[in-house]
């Protein structure tokens, strides 16, 4: 078997055209869950979107020793935080401490920045989502949260479709 490293790096304007093509590859991980196959094919965050993130240098890639990505994680300031929008794995790279690197490079950018924390909403009982986050950091934000802004990211998630009570709001406390 062969092993391939990685590296985390800022994005820049020209990764923004691979990024959705590896959010369509990390979802097919939602065919194995029936309730939410659908997911798999579901819209992924556009090109333009993902060249706001990177315009603000809140968006970090990984790449292999050929230079092809392999994940990413865009995110946006929002007050005092970092508000991850989204962190795609490709399919067959999972597995391989992607997606916690790419957290760490948030983490350390966030702190850099003097930010208090980073946020996000994701599934609450998929293990590559909540349980994942919980065991880099994250904890759960009470459901009756005081926070305005990620309670209404919430309630856009449960009108588009996601089942009532399935998502959760998180966060990590970023500290000096």
């Amino acid at each position: 078997m062969t092993f391939m490293s990685f590296s985390i790096r800022e994005a820049v304007d020209d990764d923004a055209r691979f990024l959705p093509a590896i959010e369509r590859s990390a979802g097919q991980a939602f065919r194995s869950v029936p309730e939410l196959a659908w997911v798999a094919d579901d819209g992924v965050m556009s090109v333009d979107a993902h060249r706001a993130c990177i315009a603000t240098r809140t968006c970090w890639v990984a790449v292999d020793e050929q230079g092809r990505i392999a994940g990413f994680l865009s995110a946006q300031p929002c007050g005092q935080d970092l508000h991850i929008l989204e962190m795609s794995v490709a399919l067959d790279r999972q597995g391989r401490g992607l997606g916690r690197r790419l957290l760490s490079a948030a983490y350390d950018d966030a702190r850099k920045l003097g930010l208090s924390g980073l946020t996000l909403t994701t599934f609450r009982t998929i293990p590559w989502n909540a349980p994942f986050y919980q065991k880099s950091g994250f904890y759960l934000l009470p459901s009756d949260m005081p926070d305005a802004r990620l309670a209404a990211v919430l309630r856009e998630e449960a009108q588009a479709g996601f089942p009532p009570g399935s998502r959760c709001a998180m966060r990590c406390d970023v500290v000096d």
